[in-house]
């Protein structure tokens, strides 16, 4: 059973992946950078993929589907980790 969370801002969401992300490894969450891409079906903004990446190449990752209100996480692997179902979630748009 996956976790439920609220995020209805796209800063609470980024903020709630980067820690998550950052706990799986370790990592300083003020000292990870993390990345936002942008996902696009159709030409709509859908979701956004976000990714820490710290030492030796370490790279983990989650994926927001906008459309099914849902983050998935990965590690460094490719491995899924986590699933989190958002019941708020910020507009996919913002996701720009």
């Amino acid at each position: 059973m996956s976790q439920v969370v609220a995020c209805a801002a796209l800063e609470d969401l980024t903020a709630f992946v980067r820690k998550v992300l950052c706990e799986r490894d370790s990592l300083d969450p003020e000292q990870t950078p993390l990345f936002r891409t942008p996902l696009r079906k159709g030409g709509r903004t859908c979701g956004t993929v976000f990714h820490v990446e710290g030492p030796r190449l370490l790279r983990t990752s989650a994926v927001w589907s906008a459309d099914e209100d849902r983050v998935v996480f990965y590690d460094s692997t490719g491995l899924r980790f986590h699933e989190v179902d958002l019941s708020e979630s910020p507009a996919a748009a913002a996701g720009n």
